[in-house]
């Protein structure tokens, strides 16, 4: 019986020290850089994914050589069940015990996709295509579909998306990044009509928005806005139409071959501003942040009229008079002969 128990107290004593050897070894190993880890690389954690199936998944990249332990470790720090769906940067140097830690922050690595201003709805919905990050989901629904999933059924989707350069993590899909961009034009229009001018000839926030688009396709000067928008202002306090090209483009659609013909000025469509008075029913592409503030805050001098100078850096001329507007339109003629 005294035997037995010293083979038993012996079994004890070198379990405890093979369980702490492998302890040692396992912690060792956890601290260590991963080997085949060579260079940066990403790796995607799958929305549902178990520790486990990751495990497999980085054993097969290479990334992991002791898939159990890694797995096992998880368990015991009760991270088997955190894990964030996500792709993730993995720099040389990482070791499991890092990568468990990085896999379940949830600091997923992120991609840009970016809405340029003055641009259209249709080439919003090129570029979500175009960017292999972005899950497109929604791909082949209608603009009319797309705006009634955005809440907006009874809206023309033009100039509802503010433009600007959006981060996100790989696997958001088209309609979660529409509905952030629209989100951000309804905010920033808001803010913008809360600080109008008073006595603007403009209905509500949408004639603003209208107007804007207008401004951005005008001119790509900053320092122009405002001038161009008062423009247009004036024109509309005295009736006049506003005969700006740019919404005659976009009445053109896909018949528009990169210029503009008499015949094209006088062909009527919702968006001819020469053969209809007032605004466009709807805007004709996506106002940046300053032509939205140009819109509701016009430089109104009493300047009916503005023709490009001719100098190349995209400035214009702007008269009061018709007489002034036709010898700033020759000199205009004239600068573009020499040069």
């Amino acid at each position: 019986m005294r035997r037995l128990r010293r083979i038993l107290l012996l079994l004890i004593v070198l379990g405890a020290a093979a369980a702490g050897a492998l302890a040692w070894w396992g912690n060792k190993w956890l601290q260590q850089p991963i080997a085949g880890l060579k260079e940066r690389t990403t790796f995607e954690v799958p929305r549902g994914a178990s520790t486990r199936s990751v495990a497999s998944a980085l054993e097969v990249r290479g990334l992991l050589d002791l898939p159990q332990v890694w797995v096992i470790w998880s368990r015991l720090t009760r991270r088997d069940s955190e894990l964030k769906a996500g792709e993730y940067e993995l720099q040389p140097g990482l070791t499991p015990r890092g990568l468990l830690a990085l896999l379940s922050s949830g600091q997923v690595l992120l991609h840009s996709i970016t809405f340029i201003e003055g641009s259209t709805f249709v080439d919003v919905r090129n570029a979500l295509v175009a960017n292999n990050a972005v899950r497109n989901d929604n791909a082949n629904r209608s603009d009319t579909d797309i705006m009634r999933a955005l809440g907006e059924p009874d809206v023309h989707p033009e100039g509802q998306f503010f433009p600007d350069t959006y981060r996100f993590p790989r696997g958001t899909t088209d309609l979660e990044l529409l509905t952030i961009a629209h989100r951000r034009m309804q905010d920033e229009l808001r803010k913008a009509w809360e600080k109008r001018a008073s006595d603007l000839p403009l209905a509500g926030p949408y004639e603003a928005l209208i107007l804007a688009s207008i401004v951005e396709k005008e001119t790509a000067l900053e320092r122009e806005r405002a001038q161009i928008a008062g423009v247009f202002v004036e024109r509309l306090r005295r009736g006049m139409r506003l005969q700006t090209d740019p919404t005659v483009i976009y009445g053109m659609g896909v018949a528009y071959a990169g210029n503009i013909r008499r015949v094209d000025l006088s062909r009527d469509t919702p968006y001819n501003t020469y053969t209809r008075p007032g605004l466009p029913p709807t805007p004709i592409a996506m106002p940046s942040l300053e032509s939205l503030q140009a819109a509701v805050q016009p430089d109104v001098s009493g300047a009916l009229f503005f023709v490009a100078t001719g100098a190349g850096d995209g400035s214009h001329y702007f008269s009061k008079t018709l007489a002034e507007h036709n010898l700033a339109v020759k000199r205009y003629l004239r600068e573009l002969r020499r040069r």
